[in-house]
C-alpha cells in the first residue's frame, strides 16, 4: 500500500504490525521436517551449555582479568550459534517452549481462535493441540482438519 498516491514520485510503504503465521496441520508437519535437524542441534548445544554452566561462570570470572580463555570463547560461539538458530525458528512463526525436551508450538486457527499445534521431540507427526493459555498440560489429540 502506498501513501501519497496523488504524488507517484513519493512512494512510502506502510509497515503493518507483526501478523502471526497461522499453520495448517499439513503445513506444520511439512515445516517440522525442515526444522527437526535444527531443533536437534539446538537441544545438543543447550545440553552442553547446561553441563558446563557451573564451570562457565568460573571461566568468565578468571578470564575477565587475563585477556580471555579459549574454552570460554568456544562456549560463547555455541551461545551465538544457538541464538541464531533460535531466531531462525522463531522467524518462521514457531515458538520454542523447552529445549530440554524439544517442545515447540505452531500457531494455528481452530474455529476462528488462535491455538497451538504442539510437538515434542521424538514424536512422529504433530498429533496434539492446546489452547494458548493451557500449555503442555492441556494437550489434546487433534480431531479436526
Amino acid at each position: 500500500m502506498y501513501l501519497f498516491s496523488a504524488f507517484p514520485c513519493f512512494r512510502v510503504s506502510v509497515i503493518l504490525p507483526f501478523m502471526p503465521k497461522y499453520y495448517t496441520l499439513n503445513e506444520a508437519n511439512e515445516t517440522l521436517n525442515l526444522i527437526r535437524p535444527l531443533l536437534e542441534e539446538m537441544m545438543e548445544i543447550a545440553a552442553k551449555i547446561r553441563e558446563n554452566q557451573p564451570e562457565l561462570w568460573e571461566l568468565v570470572r578468571k578470564s575477565a582479568g587475563n585477556g580471555g580463555n579459549p574454552r570460554l570463547s568456544k562456549l560463547l560461539v555455541e551461545f551465538d550459534h544457538l541464538d541464531a538458530m533460535y531466531h531462525q525458528v522463531q522467524d518462521m512463526g514457531i515458538e520454542i517452549k523447552d529445549l530440554t525436551i524439544g517442545l515447540i508450538d505452531f500457531t494455528a486457527l481452530r474455529d476462528g481462535r488462535e491455538v497451538y499445534l504442539c510437538w515434542k521431540y521424538g514424536e512422529g507427526e504433530i498429533q496434539f493441540w492446546h489452547e494458548i493459555e493451557a500449555g503442555f498440560a492441556g494437550r489434546q489429540i487433534i480431531d479436526w482438519e
